[in-house]
């Protein structure tokens, strides 16, 4: 099917829709995307009855890199047409580019799910750009994992190689393959292709590894140079490994998927960004008076059946806060 640049309206009458103030959206990925959904969701609940938005997306995952470029220009040339009351970045590709050139613009800027450091998409310089931060819960997922599997020595974290998982490695991990975090020994890989995420996943026993957590896993590529699809990854994974599978986003857990753990949605990230955007556009806040922030953090979301696969037991103070999905 051939893909498009995607620009959707919140529907609603034309002449109801051109009546108010907009809000462009600027989504880093697409909507068929499970973490966009959640907060284009979230931003339509809270901001739609009182503002006309616009959604852009940059498809960043599914379109090769030479391309982001130019789907970011796209977007910047819709938003100087529209003359937005304000604009939402949707993750860290359409922060990196176009922070920067909107700041020009003299438009209120705020961002969510941003895994970088802003600071080096210029954060230290904006004069009318924040937002809501995004941080990976790798250290605290392990934590929890050695409360149910107390010999706990090893563990592989398996991601992609997007702009997100690199900025993971380089932000988490200090730019290093391995840390040790009380003791138990994390390494994180970051995987290009799917037949390499098939490989560590199989051999993961072999090579001393009692657990996998799964990061992202949405840009790994097929033989032909094609995108693989994200659900069929995930539902491989859980079905041939033969160790414990745990997630750190929502959108990986379920039956035939991983078994859960401390996850980040993009709800939450939605949820406080909005909330940014409307005392920037009712409360005359500035956006360089705030100060970025994290949105809080995570859920304990686990699948019944991928628990009892393994036999694993949630402890009672984390089975009576747990979201349980099947």
């Amino acid at each position: 099917m051939k893909r498009r640049t995607a620009l959707l309206l919140l529907a609603a009458p034309a002449a109801s829709w051109a009546a108010r103030p907009r809000i462009v959206v600027v989504e880093s990925y697409h909507s068929e995307f499970i973490w966009d959904h959640d907060y284009r969701q979230v931003l339509i609940e809270m901001l739609g009855e009182r503002y006309g938005l616009e959604f852009f997306e940059m498809d960043t995952k599914r379109l090769s890199v030479d391309l982001h470029a130019g789907m970011a220009q796209k977007a910047l040339n819709r938003i100087r047409t529209v003359q937005p009351v304000l604009v939402i970045l949707g993750d860290d590709a359409a922060l990196h580019h176009l922070g920067e050139p909107l700041d020009k613009l003299d438009i209120p800027v705020v961002y969510l799910g941003i895994n970088g450091n802003p600071r080096n998409y210029g954060q230290m310089n904006f004069k009318n750009i924040t937002g809501v931060l995004e941080r990976p819960l790798i250290k605290r997922n392990i934590v929890f994992i050695r409360r149910i599997m107390p010999s706990l020595r090893k563990v592989l974290v398996l991601f992609d190689n997007d702009l997100t998982s690199r900025l993971t490695y380089d932000e988490m991990f200090e730019g290093k393959p391995s840390i040790e975090i009380d003791g138990i020994q994390a390494d994180l890989k970051l995987c290009k292709t799917l037949d390499d995420w098939k490989r560590s996943i199989v051999s993961a026993p072999s090579d001393g590894y009692q657990v996998t957590i799964s990061g992202l896993y949405h840009t790994l590529t097929r033989a032909n140079g094609k995108v693989a699809d994200a659900d069929e990854v995930i539902s491989w994974a859980s079905a041939n490994t033969r160790i414990p599978m745990f997630a750190l986003w929502s959108f990986a857990v379920g039956p035939r998927k991983a078994i859960g753990g401390l996850v980040l949605s993009s709800r939450e990230q939605g949820k406080v960004a909005a909330g940014i955007a409307l005392d920037i556009l009712d409360g005359g806040a500035s956006p360089s008076a705030r100060v970025p922030v994290t949105a809080r953090q995570g859920d304990f979301i686990f699948s019944r059946s991928e628990l009892a696969r393994f036999n694993l037991t949630l402890p009672a103070d984390i089975a009576n806060q747990a979201i349980l999905l099947d």
